[in-house]
């Protein structure tokens, strides 16, 4: 057997025995080094996983994690839910409706699709259960509209996209990102209403026991929440700050609104957030660093190339490939988390990529939205495990409902794939290389 196998082999015995994807990956690439190199070759651990993490834009990751969990703390998704219902009022869908906005707002503050389940379910499956919405709805709703945030800029997985594929730039990827989670959004929107509509949750008249806000007492206190999105886009746009840059000054208005304005969180709050984002962030680099044994151990046998000259075989077709390319990425997204996909996947796409000529931002926006809908999709679903977790459901119960969230997601990713220009247009128009 060739050391190609050997290697992917042991990865695959690896994972399904439950060892850690961070560990597969990195004695898979040493069993690799070992089958196929020179066993002394095993000298290089050190140097690649040192190599891997050593990257300037990888500081964004953990900060822009950090600014997650201050605007979930600060009570920021509370306060985006009273302005959104003020504006909306007691309706059919309402809710729902308040449920995907909100989501869609915080995606543009956390880039990190469970923090931004786990801040909007702690606020919205209270008022969705007295309004009549089952349990498993509202928690896949919600699970489903979290997901977007690996879109809406600031995205972590989209960061880590810039990283892994040469000469892409983060601020195109953030640019690209941002229509299609809106129509992401959309597209769960439209399923949620009619749905609410046919059974008749949340009638015209207001929820008994629940106030209803005022717009503009509310729109007083959402606007510090408003104002992060405009804040960090606005300064990428304007050069003021780089992506990395940006991280730093969303930490540091997330902390001033906790701290000052909304006083929901004390400095001691503060510091036990910077441990909390320290330890999920040394999860991420640990994922990141063993894979660069991985990745450099397939690139000096050449099983990327190999494997991508067996897809590029596979038909002469490039929509053909791009559709069994997005079918295997959505399974991969059942079970693996983002980072993990990024990693093993793209040193094999990207010579597919390159032979076909696609477009690397819109194809990173394709391979994002297939992501995400992973994220909602059992067995795994890491949102949904979340939202079920906090609104006290088994996860077999949401799967009708996660099915049609599917369904209405893969319609928004069809339209970006046969529309490039949905992805392509803003980052063209504010003039930014698109490789």
């Amino acid at each position: 057997m060739s050391p190609d196998l050997w290697m992917l082999l042991a990865f695959a015995v690896l994972l399904v025995a439950g060892v850690p994807v961070a560990f597969s990956l990195g004695l898979a690439g040493a069993a690799g080094i070992l089958a196929g190199l020179s066993p002394a070759m095993l000298a290089t651990l050190g140097t690649n996983t040192y190599n891997s993490i050593a990257k300037y834009p990888l500081i964004a990751i953990p900060l822009f994690i950090l600014t997650g969990l201050i605007f979930e703390r600060a009570g920021v998704a509370a306060r985006l839910v009273r302005f959104a219902q003020a504006l909306i009022g007691p309706r059919h869908g309402g809710l729902a409706l308040v449920a995907v906005l909100v989501c869609m707002i915080m995606g543009g503050m956390s880039g990190s699709g469970p923090a931004d389940a786990a801040a909007v379910a702690m606020v919205m499956l209270p008022s969705m259960t007295r309004a009549g919405y089952p349990r498993p709805f509202s928690a896949t709703l919600i699970a489903a509209s979290a997901s977007t945030a690996i879109l809406i800029p600031p995205s972590v997985a989209l960061i880590l996209y810039s990283i892994v594929v040469p000469g892409v730039d983060l601020r195109a990827l953030f640019a690209a990102g941002l229509f299609p989670g809106i129509l992401a959004g959309l597209a769960l929107l439209g399923p949620a209403l009619l749905v609410s509509r046919r059974y008749g949750w949340e009638g015209g008249t207001p929820v008994e026991g629940a106030e209803h806000p005022r717009v503009g007492e509310s729109f007083k206190q959402a606007l510090p929440a408003l104002f992060a999105p405009v804040l960090i886009l606005g300064g990428l746009r304007s050069g003021l700050f780089t992506p990395t840059e940006a991280a730093v000054v969303a930490v540091a208005y997330g902390a001033l609104v906790g701290l000052f304005l909304t006083r929901e969180m004390s400095w001691r709050d503060l510091w036990g957030l910077l441990g909390e984002a320290a330890v999920i962030s040394g999860v991420v680099m640990l994922i990141i660093a063993l894979a660069g044994i991985f990745a450099w151990a397939g690139t000096m046998l050449g099983t990327f190339r190999h494997l991508a000259e067996w897809i590029v075989g596979l038909s002469d077709s490039g929509p053909l490939l791009l559709v069994l390319i997005m079918l295997a990425v959505l399974v991969a997204g059942m079970l693996l988390d983002a980072i993990s996909i990024y990693l093993i996947m793209m040193p094999i796409l990207i010579p597919v990529m390159q032979h076909f000529g696609w477009n690397p931002v819109w194809f990173g926006i394709l391979l994002a939205m297939n992501i995400a809908i992973g994220q909602f999709t059992p067995p795994v679903a890491v949102n949904l495990m979340v939202t079920t977790e906090i609104a006290k459901v088994r996860l077999e119960q949401t799967l009708g409902w996660a099915l049609l969230f599917v369904a209405a997601m893969a319609g928004a990713l069809v339209l970006v794939a046969v529309f490039p220009e949905i992805a392509l247009w803003l980052p063209r128009v504010l003039g930014y290389n698109l490789g």
